[in-house]
């Protein structure tokens, strides 16, 4: 079980914190304000997935040796100077760059916010859990990231309400971009400062040594992890939940196009989302360590399915709000629900904790492809088919990809019961 105590009760919270904070420039506000967005930098939706794209390479190659780093190396520091270096991008998201340059400035929060904090944070999250506690650690850090994205994000939109209101559909476009420059201004201070508090307050664990790797040989560390059968279960797991996730990014843009919502409305349900992340995942966190993390996941991912199919089906348009938000809420805690545990999964399917980074490594250079393809493919199916067609070419996809990892979720719960025999 966890500790006890204030110190470790802080941990959890500067984990928190930290694992959201560093996120939301590259994802939530585009996320959140995705019509916004698209018209302040001057973007199509293609032209938006591209940067997404060039995240994901940087990152696929970040993953990797990132998460051999986080096994040799306690996170404080590593946490801390991702954050303060993903602050000072946003600074220079601040200027609206070109599109060239929004390409590169992706590209370095590919190496920021994944090469030194992805696997510092899931290690740190793992040894806090322990060996009975992983769905209640992955819980806790998920939902609480959802609520940091959450309360973020309806700050962002207040702040932005302030200089469109009522009025949006005559401000022109630099007034537009005058309000998003706070929002992000605003977003990179709390970035920062949350890097500041993490150095200052987040303490290395006196028995963390045991759980670092005593081999200077990230290779065989690599080659150890390979051989486990859990590990590419859990690739094409993460890598389906992904694609789940990544398509939450369009919700508000279904709101305005579709639903008919204006900005802000469509702002709000952007912000909306994300309050149901923190209530799925604890409450999913604690069930699955009552019974069993992979059952959980092949339930998500059957509601994901649900979700998926009646967004694809073309049942709803502006009549017809409450189904909208209703079938929002289904999508959403599908994909929340496997979010939660797939690394939580780790314990269930006998990967070493000395190895986690490598491990997670791993499976997110698969799993985390969909940063390269999702963003270029939803872009395209949007851009070529405007409007409600589109938009079910992509919870077509989404249907696909959650038929898969049920597929794969069944399989790794039925390999890893047949061990425990």
């Amino acid at each position: 079980m966890p500790k006890t105590g204030s110190t470790n009760f802080l941990q959890i919270v500067l984990l928190i914190l930290a694992g959201e904070s560093v996120f939301i420039l590259p994802f939530v506000l585009a996320r959140i304000f995705r019509p916004t967005f698209l018209e302040v930098f001057g973007l199509n939706n293609f032209e938006l997935g591209a940067c997404f794209s060039v995240y994901g390479v940087v990152a696929l190659l970040s993953y990797l040796y990132g998460g051999t780093l986080a096994d040799k190396y306690p996170p404080q520091k590593l946490l801390a100077s991702a954050l303060i270096l993903t602050a000072l991008g946003g600074l220079y998201m601040a200027t609206f760059p070109s599109y060239i340059m929004m390409r590169v400035l992706f590209g370095y929060w590919g190496f920021t916010t994944i090469f030194l904090f992805w696997g510092a944070m899931i290690k740190a999250t793992r040894m806090w859990g322990g060996k009975l506690s992983q769905g209640k650690a992955f819980g806790f850090l998920e939902g609480g990231r959802g609520f940091v994205a959450a309360s973020m994000g309806a700050i962002g939109v207040f702040i932005f309400s302030l200089f469109v209101d009522s009025y949006a559909t005559q401000m022109s476009s630099m007034e537009r971009q005058e309000g998003f420059r706070y929002v992000i201004l605003f977003t990179s201070a709390m970035v920062a400062t949350v890097g500041v508090m993490v150095f200052l307050a987040m303490k290395s664990d006196p028995t963390e040594k045991e759980t670092h790797l005593q081999t200077n040989s990230s290779w065989n560390n690599i080659s150890k992890v390979m051989k486990i059968p859990s590990v590419w279960l859990l690739m094409v797991i993460v890598l389906c939940a992904y694609v789940g996730y990544k398509l939450t990014d369009i919700f508000s843009l279904y709101a305005k196009e579709i639903m008919l919502f204006d900005e802000v409305e469509a702002a709000q349900v952007g912000t909306f989302q994300l309050y149901l992340r923190p209530i799925v995942c604890i409450a999913i966190g604690l069930l699955a360590d009552k019974t069993r993390a992979s059952l959980w996941m092949i339930i998500g991912f059957l509601v994901m399915l649900v979700g998926a199919v009646i967004f694809s089906s073309g049942v709803l348009h502006p009549g017809v709000v409450g189904v909208f938000i209703l079938s929002l809420v289904i999508a959403a805690s599908g994909t929340y629900a496997v979010r939660t545990l797939y690394f939580a999964a780790m314990q269930e399917g006998k990967i070493p904790v000395a190895v986690t980074g490598t491990a997670v490594g791993l499976i997110s250079v698969v799993g985390y492809t969909p940063d390269i393809f999702v963003g270029p493919i939803m872009g395209y199916l949007l851009d070529v088919s405007p409007g409600a067609q589109g938009h079910q070419h992509v919870f077509m996809m989404l249907a696909a990809f959650s038929f898969l990892g049920l597929l794969a979720a069944w399989r790794f719960s039925q390999l890893n019961r047949l061990k425990t025999v």
